[in-house]
């Protein structure tokens, strides 16, 4: 990031810091964050269930929590998923 930005090291990591720190202060409170060509993180609250325990088998109680979901940007599928190209379709 640093080298990118052409900022020093120490900058960009004060900078991706603040900017981690305020998007975790955002999903904590409720709020959804996007992030253009990138994504979007919103809170989600799971539900209290029961489990198992994989070593015993026993039924274990899982307390509620909250999590976050992730949806990828349509730009960003796009480049980690490229349209096959028109002349490849249908052959193998």
């Amino acid at each position: 990031m640093a080298a990118a930005s052409g900022v020093p090291r120490v900058a960009a990591e004060r900078a991706l810091s603040a900017g981690l720190a305020a998007i975790a202060g955002e999903l904590a409170n409720g709020r959804r964050v996007t992030l253009a060509g990138f994504g979007t993180f919103r809170p989600v609250a799971r539900r209290a269930r029961t489990g198992r325990d994989p070593r015993t088998g026993g039924r274990i109680h899982i307390a509620p929590r909250n999590s976050v979901h992730f949806v990828l940007s349509p730009d960003l599928k796009e480049a980690l998923n490229p349209p096959a190209a028109a002349s490849s379709a249908g052959h193998n």
